[in-house]
């Protein structure tokens, strides 16, 4: 468990910015945002091109991920996947293409336009196994041990309490799932006050 010593900067306020800029890649994915969004930056990341041609422009034009969880490997036929921090379900629905309709995806958010966004494409493609549900990644509204695979996309890397989100992950993972998650890391050291600037977290 996370003590307040370990959590540098204010978990509200944190997600306060965090959901105000992801609101605006939501509604405008065209945006002038300081990273990439949409098809091309999926081609850039090296996602399988004919699986992301087959999903509709709602689907694909607010991603914002950082890398490709599924070069680490595919979720399997049948397989139960926990989407943390979905956005508007690129990766949700790209998994539901993998594990089939007997399979199930439960893709996280907490930003109501997102889960707006992702779950009238699910309707519209009729994904009765793919659904979307409201909640933080250090409190997953997932029973325990459910997923076969938690994934995530740059999320991590914007939540001030990470050992309470892997927590969570390990929560609802069952034993022997898989996480496969892409983010952003520094391998250099980073100076105090950097850690605790709330506007480098979001910047």
């Amino acid at each position: 468990m996370s003590t307040t010593s370990d959590v540098l900067v204010d978990a509200g306020a944190l997600r306060d910015q965090v959901r105000e800029k992801y609101r605006a890649v939501a509604t405008d994915p065209a945006g002038p945002f300081h990273f990439h969004t949409g098809r091309d930056l999926a081609r850039r990341l090296g996602y399988d091109a004919g699986a992301v041609a087959a999903l509709p422009d709602r689907a694909v034009e607010s991603f914002a991920g950082v890398a490709n969880p599924f070069q680490l490997r595919r979720p399997a036929p049948g397989e139960r996947v926990v989407d943390v921090g979905s956005g508007a379900g690129s990766d949700s629905f790209l998994a539901a293409q993998q594990v089939g309709p007997t399979g199930h995806v439960i893709g996280v958010d907490m930003t109501p336009e997102m889960l707006d966004k992702s779950t009238a494409t699910a309707a519209e493609l009729r994904l009765e196994h793919v659904e979307f549900r409201e909640g933080l990644a250090e409190a997953l509204p997932v029973e325990d041990g459910w997923a076969d695979v938690v994934i995530s996309n740059g999320v991590i890397n914007l939540c001030a309490d990470k050992r309470a989100v892997l927590s969570e992950i390990r929560r609802v993972l069952e034993p022997g799932g898989w996480l496969q998650f892409a983010d952003i890391a520094n391998g250099r050291p980073v100076p105090d006050g950097a850690l605790r600037d709330i506007d480098l977290w979001t910047g």
